[in-house]
């Protein structure tokens, strides 16, 4: 494919602190991910050919040896090195620049580098690739190629000094090589960690010379789910999987690491998600009992138990791992511990008393401090969840935020540093899209736009706590991805804008950056491709919307891409051309394609929507929506629109974590109900719980006319609650809803002792 032109007027490359001097009628090829922070455009160009020669200070020849590998892949172009004086490419040194920062000067006569690091020098080789065609890319065996690129100066630098990548290999296993194109494709993009999440319940992934069992047997499973977890019945492969790192292996993917860049970031995680291990030496658990590694999804119990010989374990592996990874970080998880055995394991409760513990949270504490202090007598430092906040943080450690962005700001304000990696805006094993033919996930919704719209800074968090965000992390959880085709569509294009919230920083107006961005993305397309990247093209999807406008009701269509045609049909309407909101008074299914150039593109669109009595009436709730289950916002729950049935993670849905809620609707004038209807998601094994009960009284001019209330029975299995409370035929203008949460999830099941989930769709009055 080859890449759009763009107009420089248009693109300015999104930079509103760009000091441009650009003649408004050039055209140049240039798309950049993510964009720099100063672009000054020339009028000439220059040109790379077989004649271009390079220099480069010694402290830069990873990035000098980076270029001439990739224009001899991709243009069969040999650039010789000769002194400064003869060169054309030039990689100097210049320690005023900020670290990780790089200038590029192209001109008429030569192309100039600038940085005071080995990073910023390669940070400067990615933004020249990225000015190159996308066909360089791929092996080319024409010769004598020559490249033109546009005279222009970029002045860069990272917003964020954490910018990072992550891929969990314990729930699917990737080979080698993978790995090693999952970094360089990093690389590309500025990103410069990589969070390798190594052991698991189903899996441990790394060699341990000391511990043999650890890959001869936990690195095996002997089976695994099919399907969703929630599905009823569960359903097994009965095959054998499992594979794991050699420490060859490891210090091979290091070395190419570090030519890239990137620092790898190893996670061992303890005290839970330990299952696998204590199948191999069940001694290190607290029951001592043999058990299988995990098969399934979820939360098991089966934790590390905090004595003696456990933390030599845990030392000796550390110690290794240790040697393997030269970063300062390693990761020791801390997430999801169900203390059940801790609470019956009399050896736990002598150490609580023993070291005046609180309770298993303050245990805890105790264990990931016994780790920490480990960890810093080698000269390295911790990061962990955000539930090693739970029952004291230990005195160094870095926590990531996942559970949201509050973690985070407890621990800034505790003058701790944070690594912000929310699940509402960073976790890409979610939907990204809510069309049907997505490939299974584990849930929820994260579409490119809200990964775009970031902030890693909090805004409750002042100038001096702000300083403790070292910056932000995708993450890549695999329960649901078992292929390298997957994994890619679900990490691109999300990553690229994630890139961007780091290094270029957030926006800070998303209805005017986000469509800038796409208008570079778009073309930039053509790179993945050549990259033979499995990326996930989303742009051309329509989005649909109800909206209220003067008492009146209307369905907005809209494509992330400018330019782009929408024709829809109402019903059995004929197709015809969107150019504005269209009315609604009754039960209509819209249908919506999006056409480029006058051919179809993207997806087709459908949407039903049921005309009922609430509709055009407004609403307000006690509490809002968690903020990753919140995209519809409440209106959601009233706009005739009704929610995924086999997934609760899309705009329809609103998801509640602990809260009892009480949601009021005005009808806005006198209206004759006979029924009230509900949809509440039930979904077990992720902690989704209908309630047991919904209360419900009508108001008339603000004064009570009646209430009832109604029992919620869930069967085993059954994914979707619906309930309809029929009422005698009552005139009313106020309805007021009560909906107590389920309370606490109880022993046994996946999340026992976290406060339980409330997802809600449309309430339908009739």
């Amino acid at each position: 494919m080859r890449i759009l032109k763009i107009l420089i007027l248009i693109l300015i490359i999104g930079i509103t602190s760009c000091e441009e001097s650009i003649n408004e009628n050039s055209i140049v090829d240039i798309q950049l991910i993510p964009k720099p922070q100063k672009l000054n455009l020339g009028k000439g160009s220059f040109i790379i050919d077989k004649n271009t020669t390079i220099f480069c200070e010694t402290e830069f020849n990873i990035a000098s040896q980076f270029l001439s590998a990739f224009l001899q892949n991709g243009a069969n172009l040999t650039i010789e090195t000769v002194a400064k004086s003869e060169a054309t490419i030039i990689i100097e040194l210049d320690i005023t620049i900020p670290e990780e920062g790089y200038t590029l000067d192209i001109s008429d006569k030569n192309i100039i580098i600038r940085a005071s690091g080995a990073g910023g020098a390669f940070y400067g080789i990615q933004t020249l690739r990225q000015l190159m065609p996308p066909s360089l890319e791929r092996t080319n065996s024409d010769h004598n190629q020559k490249i033109t690129l546009p005279q222009l100066t970029i002045s860069d630098a990272p917003k964020f000094k954490y910018r990072g990548m992550h891929l969990d290999v314990g729930r699917h296993f990737f080979p080698k090589e993978f790995i090693k194109e999952y970094i360089a494709n990093l690389a590309l993009f500025k990103i410069n960690y990589f969070h390798w999440h190594l052991t698991e319940d189903q899996g441990w992934r790394i060699e341990i010379k000391k511990y043999p069992k650890l890959t001869s047997e936990a690195a095996y499973r002997n089976e695994t789910l099919i399907g969703h977890y929630n599905d009823t019945p569960q359903l097994f492969d009965g095959k054998k999987y499992g594979g794991f790192y050699t420490q060859e292996d490891i210090k091979e993917i290091v070395s190419f690491a570090s030519k890239h860049n990137v620092t790898i970031i190893p996670e061992i995680e303890m005290p839970g998600h330990a299952q696998a291990a204590i199948s191999a030496y069940p001694e290190f658990g607290c029951t001592g009992k043999q058990v299988e590694v995990a098969t399934k999804w979820g939360i098991f119990e089966n934790i590390y138990c905090p004595k003696a010989q456990t933390f030599v374990f845990l030392k000796d592996v550390l110690l290794e791992v240790m040697e393997l990874f030269p970063g300062e970080y390693i990761h020791i998880g801390g997430d999801e511990s169900p203390k059940t055995q801790w609470k019956n394991c009399n050896h736990c409760q002598e150490l609580i008393k023993e070291h005046n513990l609180v309770d298993e949270d303050g245990l805890q504490s105790y264990f990931i401090r016994e780790m920490e202090s480990f960890v810093n007598s080698k000269g390295k430092k911790i990061i962990g969840w955000d539930e090693i906040l739970e029952g004291g943080l230990a005195p160094h450690a870095t926590v990531m935020s996942w559970r949201g962005t509050q973690g985070g700001i407890e621990a800034a304000k505790k003058s701790h540093n944070v690594i912000m990696t929310p699940g509402s805006h960073a976790y890409f094993d979610y939907y990204q899209s809510e069309n049907s033919e997505e490939p299974l996930a584990i849930g929820g919704f994260l579409p490119l736009k809200k990964v775009y719209s970031f902030n890693p800074i909090p805004e409750e968090l002042n100038s001096n706590e702000a300083k403790y965000i070292l910056g932000a992390q995708g993450n890549v959880w695999t329960e649901y991805i078992s292929t390298e085709n997957q994994a890619e569509y679900m990490v691109f294009p999300r990553m690229l804008a994630m890139s961007e919230v780091v290094w270029s920083g957030p926006t800070k107006d998303i209805e005017t950056d986000y469509p800038e961005f796409l208008s570079r993305l778009e073309p930039f397309l053509a790179r993945l491709d050549a990259l033979n990247i499995n990326y996930a093209n989303h742009l051309y999807e329509i989005e649909g919307k109800v909206i209220k406008k003067e008492g009146k009701v209307f369905y907005e269509l809209k494509t992330p891409m400018q330019g782009k045609e929408i024709r829809y049909s109402l019903s059995t309407s004929e197709e015809r051309s969107y150019d504005s909101p269209i009315p609604l008074n009754e039960n209509t299914v819209l249908k919506a394609n999006v056409y480029k150039n006058g051919e179809k593109v993207g997806r087709p669109f459908s949407e039903t929507i049921e005309f009922h009595k609430a509709v055009n009436g407004k609403i307000s709730i006690n509490v809002e929506p968690h903020k990753t289950y919140s995209t519809g916002g409440k209106e959601a729950l009233i706009n005739g629109v009704q929610g995924s049935n086999s997934r609760y993670g899309d705009k329809e849905w609103l998801g509640f974590w602990g809260d009892d809620l009480e949601i009021t609707i005005d009808l806005l004038k006198e209206t004759e109900i006979n029924s009230i209807s509900f949809r509440f998601y039930n979904a077990q094994g992720q902690w989704i719980y209908a309630p047991e009960s919904v209360s419900i009284s009508a108001r008339l001019s603000d004064v009570q006319i009646w209430s009832t209330t109604s029992e919620i029975v869930a069967k085993g299995g059954e994914k979707i609650i619906n309930i309809t409370i029929p009422l005698e035929k009552t005139v009313s203008n106020k309805v007021m809803i009560t909906i107590p949460n389920y309370g606490i999830i109880p022993e046994g099941m996946q999340g026992s002792g976290n406060k339980a989930w409330t997802f809600i769709d449309e309430i339908i009055i009739k």
